[in-house]
């Protein structure tokens, strides 16, 4: 089997992550973007209960969004987009940092995130397709958000004037 990376980031628990097979050719490309057996091996061992995908076009911002109780592993199916991740865990000691990463169709890559923590991504290519496995059965009444431009967490985003949903426009304080 192929060896699967998984990387430490600024934030406690957040990993960074590229799939062990990722293979191009003539013909196209093909990418494992989950193996059980690999994941748990590499000491990632969440019991993922439900898939989801959400598109979107460009400069579309989706968050930040979180809960007390998932687990979820992000990946980009199709074009690019560029993910943050807030730390809200009252026991982390990286509570209230940021980290950021550009997820793609090229790059492959995944991001880890634990419960207590805020995710969101803006879209940068025409479309993208951002995939998230999860550990819990979605329930929007658990989720708490944050605004994307929260001056306390001065989180950097490289489109000035995204566009929002109402939730993501008028959110309240998390």
């Amino acid at each position: 089997m192929a060896a699967l990376q998984v990387e430490d980031t600024p934030l406690a628990k957040v990993k960074l992550i590229t799939p062990p097979t990722v293979f191009e050719d003539f013909r196209g490309s093909y990418v494992e973007i989950y193996n059980r057996d690999l994941y748990r091996a590499a000491g990632i061992d969440q019991d993922f209960l439900q898939d989801d995908v959400s598109t979107s076009t460009r400069h579309v911002l989706r968050g930040l969004h979180g809960d007390d109780r998932t687990w979820k592993l992000i990946s980009c199916l199709h074009g690019k987009f560029y993910l943050v991740v807030l730390d809200l865990d009252a026991d982390s000691p990286t509570r209230g940092q940021w980290t950021s990463v550009t997820l793609s169709e090229s790059n492959r890559r995944q991001v880890l995130i634990p419960p207590r923590h805020a995710n969101g991504h803006v879209v940068l290519s025409e479309v993208a397709l951002f995939h998230y496995k999860q550990t819990t059965q979605y329930d929007r009444a658990s989720q708490f958000t944050v605004m994307w431009n929260d001056p306390r967490h001065n989180i950097f985003w490289p489109v000035a004037t995204p566009i929002l949903s109402p939730r993501d426009r008028g959110a309240p304080d998390a």
